[in-house]
């Protein structure tokens, strides 16, 4: 082996090591973005509504671009059904849930029971709950509550919490799922 070899080698061993520590330093948001990479160049959300009756299954993402028609689709999707508003919903949010589904290894769509809350919307559900925060970030299109009927609330909370990439509320009494894109986080029982 040549010296020219060796440097080759002992530089391509640093760039390696390096990339792997900027991977683990990164924010924690690009956790769940790394759980999708094993899924090959595409992101995928598929979802059905009980309360709309409406189902989605779009590709999101492909080779490092967001499909802006696809995004649109899914605001529209996981919009408040009470109200018909329509928020943008925060692409780390729709990450988070594509990374868990995909952790999940389930053909099954999440059924999608709240996404973005309008202020009316959240204000009707904080009259009659206390478990529903003022300042929800369902409010800014950062958050869902899920279910997957081949799954249970506990698969669901533990594939979430691996992607490192937000809050994560287990509902067990209410078999739901909450993702959130906001700082890491869990709760619940």
């Amino acid at each position: 082996m040549t010296h020219e070899t060796s440097s080759r080698m002992t530089r391509r061993a640093l760039l390696g090591a390096f990339a792997a520590t900027a991977v683990t330093a990164a924010p924690s948001y690009t956790k769940a973005a790394g759980f999708l990479r094993g899924a090959g160049d595409i992101r995928r959300l598929r979802m059905t509504s009980p309360r709309t009756g409406e189902s989605i299954d779009t590709i999101y993402w492909i080779e490092g671009d967001y499909i802006r028609d696809a995004v649109e689709e899914i605001a529209l999707f996981m919009r408040d059904w009470r109200t018909n508003d329509v928020h943008d919903i925060d692409l780390r949010t729709m990450d988070i849930m594509a990374a868990a589904h995909n952790l999940l290894d389930s053909d099954e769509p999440y059924m999608l029971l709240s996404g973005y809350r309008s202020p009316k919307t959240n204000a009707m559900l904080r009259r009659r709950s206390s478990g529903v925060a003022k300042n929800s970030r369902h409010l800014y299109g950062q958050a869902a509550d899920l279910r997957l009927r081949s799954r249970s609330v506990h698969q669901m909370y533990k594939a979430a919490r691996a992607c490192k990439g937000g809050g994560v509320g287990k509902y067990s009494g209410s078999d739901f799922v909450h993702m959130d894109c906001g700082p890491v986080r869990s709760w619940g029982s």
